[in-house]
């Protein structure tokens, strides 16, 4: 993503395009490492002195609820942010902690839902050890 395709996107949905909002648009977009706040804040502030932890979890929580970023709840101590608003599991390595993106068409299925029940979100956490750790 680059920096006018976020301008133009948080333009398109209302959303003043400060730098700070753009630069933690474009950082949770382009680094699928799945961030939590305050690694965003730290990988920002060097290059953007006036950022402060506030703003960076304001314009985070901002971005999820325009849709643009979802949350990932894959640890209980920690709230992560994943650009990537595709339909998608995720998978943790025990070993080295990294997470990872599994795209949704790799043969997972929905169950069977009650009659009535309408599934607005879907999110999966999956853990093990990933290839790398595999092998050692």
């Amino acid at each position: 993503m680059t920096h006018s395709e976020a301008a133009t996107m948080l333009a398109e949905k209302g959303i003043r395009p400060s730098p700070q909002r753009i630069a933690v648009l474009e950082y949770v977009r382009n680094n699928p490492i799945h961030p939590t706040a305050d690694k965003v804040y730290c990988a920002l502030s060097p290059d953007i002195p006036s950022l402060s932890k506030t703003t960076v979890y304001n314009s985070l929580k901002q971005l999820v609820a325009a849709g643009f970023l979802q949350t990932l709840n894959i640890e209980d101590d920690e709230l992560r942010y994943d650009g990537n608003i595709a339909a998608h599991y995720h998978f943790k390595c025990l070993n080295c902690g990294e997470i990872f993106d599994i795209p949704a068409e790799h043969g997972f299925s929905i169950p069977a839902m009650p009659e009535n029940f309408t599934i607005q979100k879907i999110q999966t956490n999956l853990w093990g050890l990933c290839g790398s750790c595999r092998t050692e």
